[in-house]
């Protein structure tokens, strides 16, 4: 059945839980009638024919801007090709038993030529389609949105611009420039020991690969920067930013109304994003392990000097909850650090339909309970349907 049909189904009671609304947490209970909630009540009485939680947390299905387990999925292996549709059931599947009931699915636009593995092929419009056709069949558990990720450094992300509207789904555009030098890689070192590593460049292979694509950054950053803004308006979606390392980049964000600022690399534009308005995404890996993998600001750096809004699983999906506990033992507040995963995404991405326990919003909810400081997952809605 599509996310979006019609649910005629009896009451679901889920009582005596933890539930985290958005007044806080209180012991009471949760009515589901259909895909919607019905009722939230206070109280830890069990009614006749209700589920008894026994004190379990019940909180707003999990709401991911920024993953890229799609494409894990898809390619396994950096030389295996997984079938497409087995892929997208595959990854659907796994959000779901993460607790994640939204997702922005992020799909690269913009290819770039290249030797050696190096380049990147187009491939966003056919997977954007297969995407949508497998939702459209009623397949998926999960409600599935699209994150285009705009390459600013690349041959042809205007063309691949040009062949998404507005029916797409579309709800993120993020400004990606991974021109080396800069950003993500700043570090020419540590981008030398990750493309070589990978690639088995030659010092001399990889000397010409930098030169060549800081070549290409310089003459087309302008350009592609201005066509993913005016797309991503048109597609009428949020427009992100990435890897923010330098004030100036912030204020370059900010002139092009940019409202997300994925994973910025330092404090400093941490803070130059909430001075201009803009909500900090920071991944829950980097929560996690106690710092970026690249080196760059923690997580928890930035969640203790108020600059952390949301988080994202980024590559690893079980990550998000677990993100989300350990913030709340950080700020010793699970309601506030749930809100960075749950109401905070849903909002900034603009879906107002759901990311809190609230009579009239959409019945995505998860319940779970923590040993060892650790979520245990137990059950997961989706638009009224249990799905894990």
């Amino acid at each position: 059945m599509p996310e979006d049909a019609a649910v005629i189904a009896e009451p679901v009671v889920l009582a005596n839980a933890e539930v985290i609304a958005p007044g806080g947490v209180f012991r009471g209970r949760v009515t589901l009638i259909g895909d919607k909630i019905a009722e939230v009540a206070e109280g830890g009485e069990v009614p006749a024919g209700a589920a008894d939680c026994g004190g379990d947390v019940i909180a707003p299905g999990l709401v991911e801007l920024h993953t890229d387990n799609l494409e894990r999925h898809i390619r396994p292996r950096p030389a295996v090709q997984w079938p497409h549709n087995a892929a997208i059931v595959a990854h659907d599947a796994e959000l779901a038993s993460c607790g994640i009931t939204t997702v922005f699915d992020a799909i690269r636009v913009g290819s770039i030529e290249g030797t050696a593995g190096t380049g990147w092929s187009r491939y966003a419009r056919d997977l954007a389609d297969e995407v949508l056709a497998v939702r459209a069949s009623g397949a998926l558990k999960i409600s599935h949105h699209l994150h285009l990720r705009a390459e600013v450094c690349s041959h042809s992300l205007i063309d691949e611009l040009a062949q998404f509207g507005p029916d797409d789904r579309v709800g993120i555009v993020s400004l990606m420039d991974h021109t080396p030098g800069q950003r993500q890689f700043a570090d020419i070192g540590q981008y030398a020991t990750y493309m070589q590593g990978k690639y088995a460049m030659s010092d001399a292979s990889f000397a010409e690969h930098v030169r060549t694509r800081q070549a290409l950054g310089e003459k087309v950053r302008d350009e592609h920067e201005a066509a993913a803004v005016a797309a991503a308006a048109r597609f009428g979606a949020v427009l992100a930013s990435h890897d923010d390392t330098l004030v100036e980049h912030v204020e370059r964000s900010a002139g092009y109304g940019i409202a997300l600022a994925e994973f910025p690399t330092t404090l400093a534009a941490a803070r130059a994003c909430h001075d201009h308005g803009i909500v900090v995404i920071m991944g829950a890996p980097n929560l996690i392990r106690g710092g970026s993998h690249s080196g760059n600001v923690a997580a928890g750096e930035l969640a203790e000097a108020g600059l952390l809004d949301i988080l994202s699983s980024d590559y690893v999906p079980s990550a998000l909850l677990y993100s989300a506990v350990k913030l709340g033992e950080l700020w010793n507040d699970l309601p506030r650090a749930m809100g960075t995963v749950s109401s905070a995404p849903a909002r900034a991405a603009g879906l107002l339909d759901r990311g809190e326990i609230a009579s009239g919003q959409r019945a995505d909810l998860i319940r779970f309970r923590t040993e060892g400081g650790v979520p245990i997952l137990h059950e997961v809605w989706s638009a009224g349907r249990r799905v894990a």
